[in-house]
């Protein structure tokens, strides 16, 4: 297929690999052009706007940080929808608002093509190894056409409703995840505070009722004091916060979610420590 990448990051950049491993054509945009690099080397090809991609590919795939820059690259001068994207297919696979994944898929409906929200769970050791989780929202048809890609890139992948419906899966995702972040941290500050070898606690409550994906995966990496991001706590942050907004037009009181967003805000907005990976959250009581 041909397809276009927008947004080549950490985790874009793992996916688009997967897409060429796939022997699918790709065209690809990023802001920093460099972190495009390595995937023009595989054969990609850069071009200078969303909407030159856009102009090229038959499928478009958005990976980005925040919804602004979601807006930006699908509405703004230069962006998708700047192109004719009648018969193409746009899947936006960034964390971000459940209302704005429904106005892209009204935008790009009105304009003949069609839409999904794909957001994903795996961080970037599931980016790399293709076996991420899928969240879709958008029309059956669509969900199935793109199965084969899909398939390259994942492992579980379903289809749970509308336009919004990935974002609002991805949000319950996340208050699982905040959940998991928060108790990690606080057992090995207990665990550390009572003398114990930290690393026997990581394989004996691994290998219990309380093992989880952030224990497992994050869990070695903070004792090796490696606090490079698989995701960014900043995005992290990002998603909570609109998890929250979301559950409270909802009319929905998530005290635990909200806890685990002030931690994260602490670790942000105060110590300044966004751009490290969410178990960075550890330095809150460790540095």
């Amino acid at each position: 297929m041909k397809i276009g990448f927008i947004g080549t990051g950490v985790m874009g950049n793992a996916i688009a690999q997967n897409l060429l491993k796939a022997h699918h054509q790709l065209w690809v945009y990023n802001r920093t052009k460099s972190k495009t690099d390595n995937l023009v080397a595989l054969g990609a090809t850069w071009c200078a706007t969303p909407q030159a991609v856009t102009e090229q590919a038959e499928i478009i795939f958005t990976m980005l940080g925040f919804p602004q820059d979601v807006e930006q690259v699908y509405f703004q001068e230069n962006g998708i929808f700047k192109a004719q994207v009648q018969g193409k297919i746009l899947v936006d696979m960034t964390t971000s608002k459940p209302t704005l994944a429904q106005k892209i898929a009204a935008t790009g409906q009105a304009a003949g093509a069609q839409v999904l929200d794909a957001p994903v769970s795996g961080g970037d050791v599931g980016a790399k190894n293709g076996t991420l989780t899928i969240m879709v929202g958008g029309q059956q048809a669509t969900f199935d056409q793109l199965q084969p890609i899909f398939q390259a890139i994942g492992s579980q992948v379903n289809l749970f409703g509308g336009p919004g419906a990935g974002q609002n899966t991805k949000m319950a995702n996340q208050i699982m995840i905040a959940g998991t972040m928060t108790g990690m941290s606080e057992m090995l500050v207990y665990a550390k505070a009572a003398g114990l070898d930290l690393n026997k606690v990581l394989e004996t409550v691994g290998g219990g009722s309380a093992a989880n994906w952030s224990l497992s995966n994050y869990g070695p990496r903070i004792l090796k004091e490696d606090f490079q991001p698989g995701f960014y706590s900043k995005h992290f942050l990002k998603d909570l916060r609109i998890a929250l907004d979301t559950a409270a037009e909802m009319h929905l009181d998530l005290p635990a979610t909200q806890q685990a967003k002030d931690l994260y805000e602490k670790l942000v907005d105060q110590k300044h420590l966004g751009d490290l990976g969410t178990q960075a959250l550890i330095k809150l009581w460790w540095d």
